[in-house]
């Protein structure tokens, strides 16, 4: 893999979340928790991280090109959010 490259709609939702760079990078790197959605087409990794003083499920949503990695978003996953997509086989585990 060529490298990490992080779109201008991540960087943008960094700023607005507070969100650090590298805490983007060590859940992509890290999770064990990996899914596809069938819906949009896009790669997805969970990992529970502190965020806002708070311990949260993040998801980190990603395209793979090639040899790059394309990082497209991050958000905190709601309650069931998670369970409700895999239940309804949207999300799809990789």
């Amino acid at each position: 893999m060529k490298g990490i490259i992080y779109s201008p709609h991540l960087e943008f939702r960094l700023k607005l979340r507070q969100i650090p760079k590298s805490l983007v990078k060590r859940i992509f790197r890290t999770s064990s928790e990996r899914y596809f959605d069938t819906l949009t087409r896009k790669y997805i990794v969970v990992s529970q991280v502190k965020y806002k003083n708070q311990m949260r499920e993040m998801a980190v949503i990603y395209e793979m090109h090639e040899n790059q990695v394309v990082l497209i978003t991050i958000h905190p996953l709601k309650f069931s959010q998670k369970l409700n997509r895999i239940k309804s086989e949207r999300w799809q585990i990789i």
